[in-house]
């Protein structure tokens, strides 16, 4: 396999040097250069461009969001942010993520050193992952300037007709993905009406992130988003998100289909992980779901995609030429679990033929 040569930059003199040590350690990984700041950064790119970027994205004399914009409009590469654990990191990162970073690596504000080295196996995939990232499709996200339409509340979909709580129990869209995931998944929810099934996601992401990314997705859909709690119910025209660092499952009473967030040890190396949601999808909607797999690296997801299928759900996946990593969707195929792949693009479409 081809070495990846990764370029440092944050403004810590220790994660820098932590960071270029542990990723040394694997032999598919080749550091070439550390920089404090994005301006050192340009200087050694000019030499030797890297790979992949492992980005800062709150520095001096150039922060991580400026130096990424610059960076998509002028040469593509992929990059790994690393972010703090802290509110206002998360909505940065929202902002990084939007601007076509494709994954975040986290890092607390103290014992940096020590967290890196736990997380060193979670360092080096992030990184071997965002090298086989597909630039093509990373686009960063432009803002419309045209206004939102106005939200219904959950109580005005329950009230708006006769027939929400026959449509709540009749349908439910299942998703699941990883590396690539934010950008995709903003551009499939951007495009649903407020008339469409109820929604629930995995997207791989640390804790602290997934409330900032529900409350910017909620800010520029039609629908609903929101970061799922436990007892929040499955209504049409709603996403729910499954929070970072806990599992999320789908559980039936009566005709509603509703959460349940439970905490659990990691699941192909993932919490929250799209199989157990699948799985339960499977278990309690059956003919009544439709699952979709879509980029993202390993194969989280595809055993529970089969389950799905097998209950009789309908089941999609990405295709290649639109997933930044096709690793999940191609496991997915592999195992029969999607019965047919098909564009970023066209997704929108298929969950409103499915609704």
């Amino acid at each position: 396999m081809k070495t990846i040569n990764v370029l440092v930059v944050d403004d810590s003199a220790t994660v820098r040097q932590v960071m270029s040590d542990l990723l040394r350690k694997d032999p598919e990984i080749r550091v070439i250069g550390a920089a404090s700041d994005p301006i050192f950064a340009m200087e050694h790119m000019k030499k030797l461009w890297p790979d992949v970027i492992t980005l800062d994205v709150e520095m001096p004399r150039m922060d991580g969001i400026s130096f990424l914009k610059h960076l998509m409009a002028t040469r593509p590469t992929p990059v790994v942010l690393c972010s703090s654990l802290t509110e206002k990191g998360a909505e940065t990162t929202m902002q990084a993520l939007s601007a076509g970073a494709v994954s975040i690596i986290t890092k607390p504000k103290m014992g940096v050193k020590a967290f890196l080295e736990d997380s060193s196996a979670q360092l080096v995939d992030a990184v071997k992952a965002a090298a086989r990232a597909n630039m093509k499709c990373v686009k960063p996200v432009v803002a419309s300037a045209a206004p939102i339409p106005q939200k219904l509340t959950a109580d005005a979909v329950l009230t708006a007709g006769t027939h929400a709580m026959a449509a709540t129990t009749d349908r439910l869209v299942a998703i699941g993905t990883s590396t690539g995931g934010t950008q995709a998944l903003e551009a499939v929810l951007t495009k649903l009406p407020r008339v469409c099934p109820g929604i629930v996601v995995v997207q791989h992401m640390p804790e602290k992130f997934t409330a900032a990314f529900a409350e910017r997705l909620n800010s520029i859909c039609q629908i609903e988003v929101l970061e799922a709690k436990t007892g929040d119910r499955v209504i049409p025209g709603r996403a729910l998100i499954a929070p970072g660092g806990r599992h999320m499952v789908i559980k039936r009473s009566g005709a509603q289909y509703h959460i349940e967030v439970v905490e659990g040890p990691l699941v192909n190396r993932h919490r929250p992980s799209v199989d157990v949601l699948f799985r339960s999808v499977a278990k309690y909607a059956g003919r009544n779901a439709l699952g979709i797999i879509m980029t993202g690296m390993g194969d989280d997801g595809a055993s529970g995609l089969l389950e799905m299928r097998r209950a009789g759900a309908r089941t999609l996946g990405q295709n290649e030429s639109t997933c930044v990593v096709y690793g999940m969707p191609k496991e997915a195929m592999k195992k029969g679990a999607s019965e047919r792949e098909i564009a970023l693009d066209t997704i929108p479409a298929e969950i409103l033929k499915f609704a």
